[in-house]
């Protein structure tokens, strides 16, 4: 823990990262993008949005991952390298992007929203980022197939924000985790009720030690480690 908050977490990202920027190169394209999504939100919704009619600039502004939170989820998946990611939770595949490390990881990323998902197919594409694969699926409906045949080195948890699915969907992941396995929480802040998930999360008796770095809550699995958590805080 010591190595990786020294390594990793404190580390400043160097400004020529070639995925970060990639990551602003992306962004900087879908915040131009002026054209409208009948959006289908299975989670809590947005506080942001009045109507499921919304801009794809706007959705990368409001929705996408802060360059703030790319910094840091690019320093994690850099230091760790994991050969499989689950993601879930597409969106317009900012975050995506980062995962899958100019095809150095495999990448499986669930998204309920059709048209989201298929957008960010399209852009993904013209980075030639072919390591991703796609499923246009409610959680529920695909999880239990692929938790039940796949494990994976990290798993990111960035769909549904209602504290009785994400506990949900942590729990179903569990059966596709080894001891290196890293699970990765968005938005452990954004309300009473994920807040309540993260510190019932923590507890669980599979999680060896957690960290609340703020913008993400990170959970580890290995057996070697003594059950302990941390708040660190870092800049980018």
């Amino acid at each position: 823990m010591y190595k990786f908050t020294v390594n990793c977490l404190a580390h400043k990202i160097d400004s020529q990262n070639a995925v970060l920027k990639l990551y602003k190169n992306y962004k900087f394209n879908l915040l131009k993008n002026n054209n409208t999504l009948q959006v289908t939100d299975f989670g809590k919704g947005s506080k942001h949005f009045k109507n499921n009619k919304r801009k794809i600039c706007d959705i990368a502004k409001y929705a996408g991952i802060s360059t703030k939170k790319a910094k840091l989820l690019i320093k994690i998946v850099e230091y760790f390298e994991p050969k499989t990611v689950l993601e879930l939770g597409t969106s317009l595949g900012l975050s995506t992007l980062i995962l899958c490390r100019q095809n150095k990881t495999e990448v499986t990323t669930i998204e309920g929203c059709k048209n989201t998902i298929n957008k960010a197919k399209v852009y993904l594409d013209t980075y030639k980022l072919n390591s991703i694969l796609f499923y246009n699926k409610n959680f529920d409906s695909i999880l239990p197939k692929i938790t039940a045949n796949s494990k994976f080195d990290l798993i990111y948890f960035d769909g549904n924000h209602k504290k009785k699915a994400t506990l949900k969907y942590f729990n179903k992941c569990l059966n596709c985790i080894n001891n290196e396995t890293l699970f990765i929480f968005d938005d452990i802040y954004l309300s009473k009720e994920m807040q309540e998930s993260w510190q019932e999360i923590r507890k669980h008796k599979l999680v060896s030690v957690s960290i609340d770095t703020f913008y993400y809550g990170l959970i580890f699995f290995r057996k070697e480690l003594t059950k302990q958590h941390f708040i660190i805080r870092t800049k980018s």
